[in-house]
C-alpha cells in the first residue's frame, strides 16, 4: 500500500506573532514573555512584561524593537510606560 503525501504549504506569518514564557529569566528588567512579530512583512522582536496597575488591575507592558536592529532579542527592561490602563476598552 503506498500513501501519496501532498505538498507541504509554506505558513503565511504576515501580521501574525508568538509569545513564549522567558524559562532565562534572571532578573526583574528581563522580560516574562518574549517572541517575534511580523507587521506587513517586516519582522520584529516583541518582549512582555507581567505588571499590575495602581488600580490592581493586571496587564502587560510590551515593547517592539525590528529584527535589524540586533542579533538577538533584547532582554533589557523597557522604558517607563504611563500607567493608562484604566482608559482601555477591554
Amino acid at each position: 500500500m503506498s500513501y501519496s503525501r501532498t505538498p507541504t504549504k509554506e505558513f503565511d506569518n504576515t501580521n501574525r506573532g508568538s509569545l513564549f514564557k522567558n524559562d532565562k529569566k534572571e532578573t526583574d528588567g528581563h522580560p516574562d514573555y518574549k517572541g517575534q512579530l511580523n507587521v506587513n512583512g517586516q519582522d520584529f522582536w516583541i518582549s512582555a512584561w507581567l505588571k499590575t496597575s495602581k488600580q490592581g488591575t493586571k496587564f502587560m507592558s510590551l515593547s517592539v524593537q525590528p529584527k535589524d536592529r540586533q542579533s538577538d532579542q533584547p532582554t533589557r527592561k523597557a522604558t517607563h510606560v504611563e500607567d493608562d490602563s484604566d482608559s482601555i476598552p477591554f
